[in-house]
């Protein structure tokens, strides 16, 4: 198969991924609280559970990657997930939605990590991975958008629970697509005992992390990129809505155009640093960039005297500085990992994800209680602030 055959068929997968599971996510979100009739308290404890499956499952499911089979593990992401979203629409009481949460979580440990590793081994074209990898994000958010509207217009036809068993069933079928369709010829298996196999590539995965001097810095950050952007997450349209952000019907409405204007607003980020992110300083520059963008974007909505300078504060913090984050940090520890761990690496830096959102969020939600929405969101954007220290305090040029 040629590169660009290659490239075609991994972001055709992304972007149907995409559309599945936002498509399924939005579904399933109103269903747990209207459908479903999920106290706030039940939804909170159902995250942290999932918070909790994720993180003890994904350095194993890194390290199955590195091991066994980078495509296999991404078969496995599919059909958890699939089986999971199926479950969701399946049954509407608090035990059988938390079991099939936690599954849902523990699904995507087998992919993150092993879908960029997977591109970049079979690619084999170290000058192009950069671009790839942008373009992915590209197709993520397009993807997104377009579930959004597909599952949203499905939802309103057929019902939320058939929308949601229909999505798990296409994420299944995507899943079979995936082992035919798939080539894995640059990867091989490793051939001793796969216990110890394991332990040895997991330990030489946390020395790596641990050693790299930028790999250390981005885990760092990525802990308090995570937290900070995980808390702006849950409590923005609280804020919108003090502005005045409508709370009718016409408010689901206006809340999914936000949202598309967000992904399209990523979209753009991404597509002007593209060409300037192919080097360790010019990844450096765009990180250094968006932190501070997403800083401002959330001290401007703390401090917002309308809903005009709001909506302006959640474009640039959501739309524009999370998804160039997220993205060029996976560029550059994917440029920094070798191949042999590059699944496992990844996968503590989703380790590293969950930790932020256990630790920063829980830390301010108790500002929050103590000092209010303002002052939640102005310590959560002084987290992006210590995030660029941190970055400038570490020699990145360091081998």
């Amino acid at each position: 198969m040629n590169s660009a055959r290659l490239v075609r068929l991994f972001l055709g997968w992304v972007g149907a991924r995409a559309v599945l599971h936002n498509g399924w996510w939005l579904l399933a979100s109103l269903f747990m609280v209207v459908d479903a009739g999920l106290t706030p308290a039940e939804l909170l404890i159902i995250a942290a559970a999932q918070g909790v499956a994720a993180m003890i499952f994904e350095l194993p499911a890194g390290v199955i990657a590195d091991s066994i089979s980078r495509k296999w593990a991404i078969v496995i992401a599919h059909g958890l997930m699939g089986t999971a979203m199926i479950t969701t629409g399946m049954f509407g009481s608090f035990w059988p939605l938390l079991l099939s949460q936690v599954l849902w979580g523990i699904s995507w440990t087998f992919s993150s990590g092993a879908d960029v590793a997977w591109i970049t081994d079979e690619l084999d074209r170290p000058a192009m991975i950069t671009s790839v990898l942008t373009r992915q994000a590209r197709w993520q958010l397009a993807g997104a958008a377009a579930g959004m509207i597909t599952m949203g217009g499905l939802g309103l036809l057929l019902g939320r629970q058939t929308g949601i068993v229909l999505a798990g069933v296409a994420m299944l079928a995507l899943g079979v697509a995936v082992a035919v369709t798939f080539p894995e010829r640059n990867f091989t298996p490793v051939q001793e005992d796969h216990l110890r196999a394991a332990l040895r590539i997991a330990g030489r995965g946390a020395r790596l992390a641990l050693r790299d001097r930028t790999l250390f810095a981005l885990v760092i950050i990525t802990v308090l990129v995570n937290g900070a952007a995980d808390a702006f997450g849950r409590i923005y349209p609280v804020r919108l809505a003090e502005l005045g952000f409508p709370a009718t019907r016409d408010g689901t409405l206006w809340f999914t155009l936000l949202g598309l204007a967000g992904l399209l607003t990523g979209a753009l980020a991404l597509l002007a640093v593209e060409r300037r992110i192919h080097d360790e300083p010019g990844a450096r520059g765009a990180l250094i960039t968006a932190c501070a963008a997403a800083a401002a974007g959330l001290t401007l909505l703390a401090l917002a005297p309308n809903l005009t300078w709001a909506v302006l504060a959640i474009l640039i913090a959501s739309g524009a500085a999370l998804p160039l984050i997220r993205t060029v940090t996976t560029i550059w520890v994917n440029r920094r990992a070798t191949s042999e761990v590059r699944a496992t690496v990844h996968s503590f830096l989703a380790q590293a994800e969950y930790v932020g959102e256990i630790a920063c969020t829980s830390a301010l939600a108790a500002i929050s209680g103590l000092a209010g929405l303002t002052g939640a969101l102005l310590p959560a954007a002084g987290l992006f602030l210590l995030s660029i220290l941190v970055l400038a305090a570490r020699n990145t040029n360091a081998p």
